[in-house]
This record gives structure tokens, sequence and C-alpha cells, in this order.
């Protein structure tokens, strides 16, 4: 069997399935000793802890629990969240301030995706809805359920749907412009997967392949492979792309689940280089390496320009870890008690440990300006300026 799955699977059709282990399980150790009945592997100790960088709090918000893989979208100095009972909120990120909140009435399945205009979610009963300032203008009936946060970008909205297709929407209307659809295994992740723009050209993950769409008309411009499906059972051969990416200038570096790491010149179409790797969440980059982190919470460098590992640190194993952000000269990845660390960018020291409301971060830490916004389960959002 493949190691832990921290979030439930999903046919492709979109109808879930049981095979959600124990929260604890997540590693191969830990899944090991959930079979044989002994106790899983304790989350590493914190020990004290000297300060090396100075971080205040600035602001706080709420938006209500979240239950669903939450992705924050950010556009300019504005930043969108959402909880699962359908509201969303949009927030001035460097002072908190609210710029508007609006409920959609509905339970949220995926979400948020936005631009200076547009918000938009997915619901449990598979509507995409978009908003203009807080206000409603058109929903549509997807085919299948989403996961990953629609993608709002050139006044349309681009929906990765679990059926592995990737659709087009008129932003003003709600009008379905295309869709573009990959062959894969059975089985998807209810986790966030890959959409985005690099420049004009929209990238998707597809099973475990990286493809370029032409987001005009949704025809593929190249699609690579980041991992290959293995395996005699379809758990093993689950290899789908986990989000967020690192993405710097027309490099986009990516994680297929449990299996590797790579980079690629989205550009060009260039495959540069894939690893072998085995964590379940997305990764973060700077010029000369791009970090990641293992299913087990060890936290890993590897060298922007060939794939090697330039540093692993343990001291956070099994506590549970979101997906890294690079901020300053630090990484800050949050835990399942609430915690946000930051380590070193050069070789994965402990910096400083931000408190929350105690409850697991929600998603990725993300970065406003110079702000570190992190969202917990229970909906509090924390705005935390380095100094």
């Amino acid at each position: 069997m493949r190691q832990s799955l921290s979030r439930a699977l999903v046919l492709a059709r979109g109808l879930r399935i049981d095979l959600r282990l124990t929260a604890a399980c997540v590693a191969l150790a830990c899944l090991a000793a959930c079979s044989t009945g002994s106790s899983p592997p304790k989350p590493a100790e914190l020990g004290p802890l000297v300060p090396l960088i100075n971080v205040k709090q600035v602001w706080a918000a709420r938006v209500g629990p979240i239950e669903f893989p939450l992705t924050l979208s950010i556009s300019g100095n504005n930043l969108l969240a959402a909880a699962s009972d359908g509201v969303v909120v949009a927030l001035d990120g460097s002072s908190g301030r609210e710029l508007w909140r609006a409920s959609v009435g509905a339970s949220l399945a995926a979400g948020v995706g936005g631009d200076a205009r547009l918000a938009a979610v997915v619901t449990q009963g598979n509507e995409l809805i978009a908003l203009a300032e807080g206000r409603e203008i058109w929903r549509q009936k997807l085919a299948a359920q989403a996961y990953t946060a629609p993608f709002v970008a050139g006044g349309r909205v681009f929906v990765l749907t679990a059926d592995r297709a990737v659709h087009a929407f008129d932003g003003a209307v709600g009008r379905k412009l295309w869709t573009q659809q990959r062959p894969g295994e059975p089985l998807v992740l209810r986790q966030a997967g890959v959409l985005m723009a690099v420049g004009d050209t929209l990238v998707a993950g597809l099973a475990g392949r990286l493809t370029g769409l032409n987001p005009l008309n949704g025809s593929a411009r190249w699609e690579l492979p980041i991992a290959t499906p293995r395996g005699v059972n379809d758990i093993e051969r689950l290899v789908d792309l986990v989000g967020p990416v690192s993405r710097l200038d027309g490099t986009v570096c990516v994680r297929a689940f449990q299996t590797s790491v790579g980079c690629v010149n989205a550009e060009r179409g260039v495959l540069q280089w894939t690893k072998p790797a085995d964590g379940s969440v997305g990764l973060d980059s700077d010029r000369l390496l791009v970090f990641g982190v293992e299913s087990d919470g060890k936290v890993i460098a590897w060298r922007r320009a060939d794939g090697d590992r330039a540093w692993t640190t343990d001291v956070l194993r099994y506590r549970g870890l979101t997906a890294p952000r690079v901020v300053g000269r630090s990484i800050a990845v949050g835990d399942a008690s609430g915690l946000v660390h930051l380590i070193s960018r050069q070789d994965g020291s402990v910096l400083n440990r931000l408190t929350t409301d105690g409850s697991a971060i929600a998603a990725a830490p993300a970065l406003v300006g110079d702000t570190l916004v992190v969202v917990t389960r229970s909906g509090a959002i924390f705005g935390f300026l380095p100094q």
C-alpha cells in the first residue's frame, strides 16, 4: 500500500471513496505502526528558542471554519479567503481591513481564486460561482467535483475538475468557452492541484503530467511527465500533481504526490529535471534552491539548477507541516498544532516560531507584500510582519 493518504481519495468521476487513514499517519513508518496497533511516531519536540529574526503580529481577522483544500488568492495587496460554509472574504493584506464579505449559500469544495475584479469558488454541489466585489454575478454547473481553486485571469475563469478536465468560462457572463480533457488513472486526490498561468500559457496538472494549454481555445502546446504511474493497484499508481507550485520567471517547479519533484521551463515546454521525493504538499523556491516538505516532516532544499539536494532537516518531523513559503531569508511552514516555523533558507536551522489560535494551519502561508499571512482550520487569519 502507498504511504499515508493525508487527504481522501476520489474516483475520477468525482465520487469520494473511504480511504482516509488517521490524521496522525503521515509516513510509511507511521502507516506500519497503525497496521500493527503500535503508537504512531511522536511529533518532534520543540525545545527553547532564542528568536534570530524579529516578527510581530500586525493584524487578525476571521472567515469561518475550513475543512476543504483552501488556497489563498493574492492580487496586488488584496487577499481572498473562504470558509467551508460558503463565506468569502476580501482583505487588505497590509492592514487586515475587510474590503467585502459574501456568502454563496452553499458548502465549498474548492476556493478561492480571483483577480482585482472577480472571485470564484466551487461548491460541494459542483457549482462554479463568480463574485464581483462581493456580489454574485453568475453560477454554472460543473460535470464533476473540483478540489483546486478556480484560476481567474484575462477576463476568464478556469477550472480543473476531478475528471481531469480543464474548463474555461467567460468571466463576465459565465458562458463556457471550451473544455480540454486528458485520460488518467481512476483515482484523484481530494487536494488542490495545479492551475496557473506562465506568460500566455495556461499550465495545468493532469495526472502526473504538467500541461501547457492555449487559454483561448484549450489546445495543448506541450506536455511533460513529472511522474509516471507505477504499481499493481490504483493507489500505488496515483501520481497527481499537487499545489502550490514554485514559479520563478518562466520556470515552474512542482511535486507529484509521494513520487517526485521536478522543474520545467514552461515558456519553452522543456523538462529540466526530476528527482524522487516522498511528499504530499507543494513547493516554493528562491533563485538558488527549491524547498519542500516530505510526508514525515523532513524539510528538504534541492538545487534549482540540477535538483541535487543542498540540505535536509528533521527538526519538525511528524508535525503535520504545510507547504513552505519563502519569506525574506527564511522559509515559513505551518503545522498541525497551529504554530508557524521560520527556518533558514541556507541550512534549515530554526530562526523563530509564531503562535496562532492552536488549531492546525489550513493552507500554505502566503506573502502579501511584506506581510506573512496564515489561516487556521478554525478560520482565524493572522498577518505577521518580519522585521
